[in-house]
C-alpha cells in the first residue's frame, strides 16, 4: 500500500500487514482512514494476515471528546430533525469503518498495550484475535459519559465473552485488567509487556500466513457466516463452500508435502 495517512501507518512485510495507530484518541479522520485502509486491504489477493497495534503509551483512549464536541456540537445539544439525521449518518459512517475491519477477508490480530477504552473496545471486538500486555486495561467507558456504545461493542462483545460478562462491562463501564480480560475470553493471551505482545502478534500472524491462504480465508468466511444463523445453516454453507473450493493446487501441495515429509509451499491457488 502506498497511501499515506495522518492517524495510522500501514507497513507491509511479505504477506503480512501491520496497521499502527499513531494518535492516543480517535478523531473523525481516524475512522475515515482506518476504514479506507481496510477496504484497500480487502482487495489485496496476496494478503494473509493483518496486525493492529499502537505507537503511543496506550493502545487508545477511544473517541476524542474535544474533536467530537466540535464536529457534532449542534447535534449533541439537541438540534432539529436535520441535525439529528446528520448525526445518524455520522454514526453509521463510523460504524462502517469498523465493519471494514471485521469484513477483512484475512484474520486480523489486535495487539493491545496499556489503556484500551471506549472506541478501542469497539475496534478490537471487530478483530478476530486479541493479544494484550500485562499492563492492559479495558473499559466500555461510554456508559460513564452518558453514551450508549454505538460502534459495535454491544453487538460483538456478547459473542466474544458471553452475555453476562458483556452486560457487566457495558452496564458499569468499569475498568478490567488484562488478567480478567483473558479469564473471560476477551483476549487470547497476555504477555509481559508491549514488546513481547508485538512479537507474539507477529509470530501468530506468521503462523497463520504459513497455512494455505485460500483455506484460511474460507475458514474465516464460513465462521462469520455461521455466526449469523443456525447450526444447520452453517453446515449447509460450509458444505457448499467446500464443494466449490476444496479442489485446489494447495490441497495437492499439502498431500505432496505430507508424503514427501517436507514443509509445504502454499501459493493460494
Amino acid at each position: 500500500m502506498s497511501t499515506t495517512y495522518e492517524t495510522i501507518r500501514v507497513d507491509r512485510e511479505g504477506t503480512i500487514v501491520t496497521v499502527t495507530i499513531l494518535e492516543k484518541t480517535m478523531r473523525g479522520v481516524f475512522f475515515a482512514e482506518i476504514g479506507a485502509a481496510f477496504r484497500e486491504l480487502a482487495e489485496d489477493s496476496e494478503l494473509r494476515a493483518v496486525i493492529i497495534r499502537a505507537e503511543g503509551t496506550s493502545f487508545t483512549y477511544g473517541l476524542d471528546l474535544m474533536s467530537a464536541a466540535t464536529d457534532l456540537g449542534a447535534a449533541l445539544q439537541g438540534g432539529g430533525a436535520a441535525t439529528r439525521m446528520e448525526l445518524l449518518r455520522t454514526i453509521q459512517r463510523f460504524q462502517s469503518c469498523f465493519n471494514a475491519i471485521e469484513e477483512c477477508p484475512v484474520p486480523v490480530i489486535a495487539a493491545v498495550h496499556n489503556w484500551c477504552i471506549g472506541g478501542g473496545v469497539d475496534l478490537i471486538c471487530a478483530c478476530d484475535l486479541r493479544l494484550a500486555s500485562a499492563d492492559s486495561r479495558f473499559s466500555v467507558r461510554e456508559t460513564k459519559i452518558a453514551i450508549v456504545a454505538d460502534l459495535g461493542t454491544l453487538q460483538r462483545l456478547p459473542r466474544i465473552v458471553g452475555p453476562g460478562h458483556a452486560r457487566e462491562l457495558a452496564f458499569t463501564g468499569k475498568d478490567i485488567s488484562a488478567e480478567r480480560a483473558a479469564t473471560i475470553g476477551l483476549v487470547n493471551h497476555v504477555y509481559e509487556d508491549r514488546e513481547a505482545t508485538d512479537a507474539a502478534a507477529k509470530a501468530l500472524a506468521a503462523e497463520i500466513a504459513a497455512n494455505p491462504p485460500l483455506t484460511v480465508r474460507g475458514t474465516k468466511q464460513v465462521m462469520r457466516q455461521s455466526e449469523k444463523g443456525s447450526l444447520g445453516d452453517g453446515l449447509a454453507y460450509v458444505a457448499a463452500w467446500n464443494a466449490a473450493f476444496l479442489a485446489s493446487e494447495d490441497l495437492g501441495e499439502a498431500m505432496s508435502a505430507f508424503l514427501g515429509k517436507r514443509p509445504p509451499n502454499y501459493k493460494g491457488r
